[in-house]
């Protein structure tokens, strides 16, 4: 290569190194200017240090082992070569090697250290552990060892083992080939093929390998503990590995041990060849085929399976008590519950349980809140909503919450330039509340909180109320639709521009500006620290806009998710955050929890598979796919939505992984559960995900007995979504109620199984806190009672011939279609409650699903069922029911109780069976009024929902509820034909059913 050449490939690489280095460095600087806003350096330094102690150790050692063999054979080479072909052609590399050996031993050797490094840097979790763990108190049931080996020793062990493996394996193919080049090693001539020197030196790395063998057979023992070898589909080890495997590895150990030596010894100081130390390698690899697999497959084949069960019993069991303890579920505590099928109680409309069932469907009523809360279009509340309760004026009820955030996808072509984006529509404004059992005469969320300036609520017949659930700071800077960085602060004498919110309901009442005051966001008034981030975001305007300088803050990763797992990246972090006011802040409050691979006997789950359900992806986020047999939520973390804090709260106080993360970053990361405030606390529910995991395993592992176990007939499964089977499985959902033998209400989780391949109940699930201490309980149905399940109770509830046809008239002609909410199953008195939102949603763009009818079940769910217009007459009906008896055709009574409450809209009663006998054609001058007047409140909807204005819709389906109670109730005087045969004149609204929307 020319000078030029030699020069120009210089700068080039040069160049390279300078924007790799300098990307590295400017990620560096950045990361820790925010961690040093968080207040958390400790995590940016642990980490940074450990993973560079690693890389720089690691590197070194390989470098060190790689490189001294490659010269240390070069050392050995013999001073005198014979004369042969094959050393004549490699003479032209000697030639090459020799004048730069060094430099070329050196670069090898840096290679392979390099990438070694890049290895053990990312082992810095498991250095971590291996150094700050503690004893978990158990051990395991086979080698009476503590459960913390497995969990922070074993991994570590396991890798450096490989590490060793491949230094070896290195050190002898280099080895071979220098010896080789430098003739110490030949394939031709006469003599022996390998000198006395070289001899030495490759089989005492056979011996170093073997040696490493012997212990890999030791960890070998251990590992067994950790892979599924128990029938059916257990993790541990079973029978055969116990009484086969376990002695044969030990042996083929101690035989390692002997060969190892015996290749040193033979091949260097008795036989002096390779000979024997060959004959020993074979005798080895024969050993570990006979000993280690033909011998534990004839157990397996002759002993085990003849007899699987009396073998594997003892097995079973321990992987039946490992898994219940791995994740939480040792103490859960099982009720027979016995449902009766029986009739309604005439006490259920006055039952406290039945009266807090949440009818608004969090994952429905979103864009609800979006178009009555937003004021602006640019708002959004997320795809999905959340729940949690609030205690108001002494009572404590269910409330449907939501952040009202800027979602940038939202704005427009104008309102998306750099300045915009960045430094005006920076932040949210405020969380909206609604009770989770009460909704306005449009169908829409009776609003409590949230109110934006002078905002009153008008919809239907609901009062404006006061603002319920007041933040004193409702400003939303950091939150789930933040994804784009802001820069705030003050941009001049007097000048606010960050847009805050519109001065009144209305779009043409005036916008108020704002100025961050907070302390969140890293400080960038500094030349140098504005090019950092202009380098960082590739974007000059950090430079050139006046719209940064001295007072200007810089906030990024503003997403609590993403918070909470840069500060705590040894978290997993629950898929669904949800936003809570304490002490007059909106706080963001997440569940963390801390999991492992290697408990032994355990079961091993992946949590992706295990957390996914109707509503993954659309709201709640999917977890990583990791492979995990230890779970605990160990941690509650809350995210300060106005200045970003991130603080960490121990939860579980007994998980030692948490204490050794905790120590690992100076023992302060994490907050003592008794420093929690109360207030925060109150807020606390149980973990969505965690429940998932728990209630798939205790399909299996509510059996304790290890026989039942392995027949597998009292398994169950969790029931797909009633209304859409192919959506994936049911969701859990959050309740305040009493269950059955609980001595109060509780926020808690409760879900729905069914046998294994059969869709009748056969147990509900719950998870709630009880003093502060999580809570499972399994209310278990008898074998003997067919207790209709989620997909049976929807499909007889909406093909009730009564309830289809009014769920009929409800798509007004096919302009709306009818969804269908979460499906909730409480168990009351004596058998199971099951309550069914139905929202309306017309066929208009951009409309918003309305709440407008309620499901109702109770018992078998066929004879006993309802469909209202509110919870309270949905229980009356049910209670009437069941104090006069249903009638035979399974439909509801002809009238309504009464008690409806005030802001909630009256619909037709559900219509009896028709007569069929009565003379066509005759219509009366009522039945024609009844009919105009049907037609008229069509008209009246079809133009609100021109305007898009709910509250007229409202009024319009309410006058054609009542239009065509009128219609149905005149066509009975008149003995006219079934109001499915005989439609308004014009255009009514179509009796064909649903197709559920």
């Amino acid at each position: 290569m020319s000078r030029r050449g030699r020069v120009t490939v210089g700068v080039l690489v040069g160049v390279f190194v300078l924007f790799t280095l300098l990307g590295w460095g400017v990620d560096a600087y950045t990361d820790y200017l925010w961690f040093d806003e968080v207040e958390k350096t400790s995590v940016f330094s642990g980490v940074l240090v450990t993973r560079l102690v690693l890389f720089l150790v690691v590197g070194a050692v390989m470098t060190l082992v790689v490189a001294g063999n490659l010269y240390l054979a070069y050392r050995l080479r013999p001073l005198l070569r014979p004369h042969s072909a094959e050393q004549a052609t490699l003479e032209r590399y000697r030639m090459i090697l020799a004048p730069r050996l060094g430099t070329w031993i050196a670069v090898a050797g840096l290679v392979i250290g390099f990438f070694a490094g890049l290895s053990a840097q990312a082992r810095w979790g498991d250095w971590m552990l291996f150094r700050n763990g503690e004893p978990f108190g158990v051990t395991d049931p086979e080698f009476d060892v503590d459960i913390s080996f497995y969990i922070f020793e074993y991994p570590l062990w396991r890798y450096l083992l490989g590490l060793g493996f491949t230094a070896v394996v290195l050190s002898v193919l280099g080895s071979l080939a220098v010896h080789y080049i430098f003739g110490g090693v030949r394939l031709q001539g006469v003599g022996d093929r390998m000198t006395t020197a070289a001899r030495a030196h490759l089989t005492s790395l056979v011996a170093v390998f073997v040696l490493l063998k012997a212990v890999a057979y030791v960890l070998d023992r251990r590992a067994l503990l950790l892979e599924q070898h128990v029938s059916p589909g257990l993790y541990g080890a079973g029978y055969t590995d116990v009484n086969a495997l376990l002695p044969a590895k030990e042996i083929l150990a101690y035989i390692s041990i002997v060969v190892a030596i015996a290749i040193v010894v033979f091949s260097n100081a008795v036989m002096r060849n390779l000979v024997w130390p060959g004959v020993s390698l074979a005798l080895l690899a024969i050993s570990a085929v006979a000993i280690g697999g033909i011998y534990p497959l004839a157990v397996q084949n002759f002993q085990v399976k003849p007899s699987l069960l009396d073998k594997e019993q003892k097995y079973i069991q321990r992987s039946i008590d490992s898994t219940r303890a791995a994740f939480g579920l040792e103490n859960t505590e099982v009720t027979q519950y016995t449902a009766t099928t029986g009739r309604p109680p005439e006490t259920l409309a006055s039952d406290t349980s039945a009266q807090n069932v949440r009818l608004i469907d969090p994952q429905l009523v979103s864009q609800a809140f979006t178009q009555s809360q937003q004021s602006r279009g640019f708002y959004d509340f997320g795809e999905k909503l959340d729940v949690d309760r609030y205690t108001i004026d002494g009572k404590t009820q269910d409330y449907v919450v939501g952040a009202r955030e800027i979602a940038d996808e939202k704005l427009t072509a104008q309102q998306r330039n750099w300045l915009n984006r960045h430094t005006v529509y920076t932040h949210g404004y405020g969380l909206v509340a609604a009770p989770a059992n009460q909704v306005c005469g449009t169908g829409l969320p009776y609003f409590v909180s949230g109110f934006l300036g002078s905002q009153a609520q008008t919809q239907g017949s609901c009062a404006a109320p006061t603002d319920l659930i007041k933040a004193e700071q409702p400003r939303i800077y950091f939150g789930e639709q933040s994804t784009e960085y802001a820069i705030v602060g003050q941009v001049g004498e007097g000048r606010n521009v960050e847009f805050d919110r519109p001065q009144d309901q209305s779009n043409t009442g005036g916008e108020v500006y704002y100025t961050y005051s907070g302390e969140g966001g890293v400080e960038i008034g500094s030349f140098f620290r504005r090019m950092v981030f202009a380098i960082k975001n590739t974007e000059s305007n950090f430079l050139l806009s006046d719209a940064v300088n001295e007072n200007s803050r810089l906030m990024y990763t503003r997403e609590p998710r993403e918070r909470v797992k840069k500060v705590a990246p040894f978290l997993t972090i629950d898929g669904d955050p949800y936003p809570a006011v304490v002490d007059g802040r909106i706080v963001w409050i997440l569940d963390g929890y801390t999991t492992a691979k290697t408990y032994p006997y355990a079961q091993k789950i992946n949590l992706a598979t295990e957390t996914r359900d109707e509503l993954t992806g659309q709201g709640s986020f999917a977890l990583a796919r990791d492979d995990v047999n230890y779970m605990r939520n160990s941690v509650k973390a809350t995210v300060d939505a106005y200045d970003g804090t991130v603080k960490l709260f121990e939860f579980d106080e007994k998980d030692p992984v948490l204490k050794a993360w905790n120590k690992a970053f100076g023992g302060d990361l994490v907050v003592p559960k008794a420093e929690t405030p109360p207030s925060l606390a109150e807020h606390f529910r149980y973990p969505a995900d965690l429940f998932k995991v728990q209630r798939n395993l205790l399909t299996k592992f509510h059996v304790s007995d290890p026989r039942t176990f392995f027949s597998g007939e009292d398994f169950w499964q969790v029931p797909n979504a009633p209304d859409s089977p192919q959506s994936g499985v049911q969701p859990p959902f959050y309740l305040n109620v009493k269950l059955p033998d609980q001595d109060e209400s509780r926020f808690q989780l409760t879900a729905g199984v069914t046998p294994n391949a059969r869709e009748n109940m056969a147990a509900l699930i719950s998870a709630s806190y009880v003093s502060g201490q999580p809570q499972l309980e399994i209310l278990e149905l008898p074998d003997d009672t067919v207790v209709p399940g989620p997909v049976q109770v929807h499909q007889r509830m909406v093909n009730n011939y009564n309830i289809s046809q009014q769920l009929a008239l409800l798509t007004r002609g096919g302009q709306a279609s009818v969804l269908y909410g979460n499906l909730i199953s409480l168990p009351l008195a004596d058998d199971i409650l099951y309550v069914e939102p139905v929202y309306v949603k017309s066929s208009q763009a951009g409309a918003a699903p309305l709440l407008q009818k309620i499901l109702m079940s109770y018992g078998d769910g066929g004879t006993y069922v309802v469909l209202e217009d509110n919870l309270t007459k949905g229980l009356e009906a049910l209670a009437a029911l069941g104090k006069n008896g249903a009638p035979p055709t399974g439909g509801t009574p002809s009238g309504t109780p009464s008690g409806t409450p005030s802001g909630t809209p009256s619909t037709p009663a559900t219509p009896t069976t028709p007569p069929s006998n009565a003379p066509p054609g005759q219509v009366s001058a009522e039945l024609a009024q009844a009919a105009a007047a049907v037609d008229k409140a069509i008209e009246d909807l079809r133009a609100a929902q021109r305007v898009g204005d709910f509250a007229k819709q409202g009024e319009a389906l309410k006058a054609l509820d009542e239009a065509m109670t009128r219609f149905q109730n005149a066509q009975r005087a008149a003995g006219a034909a079934a109001p499915a045969a005989a439609p308004p004149a014009s255009g009514g609204p179509s009796l064909a059913p649903s197709a559920g929307g």
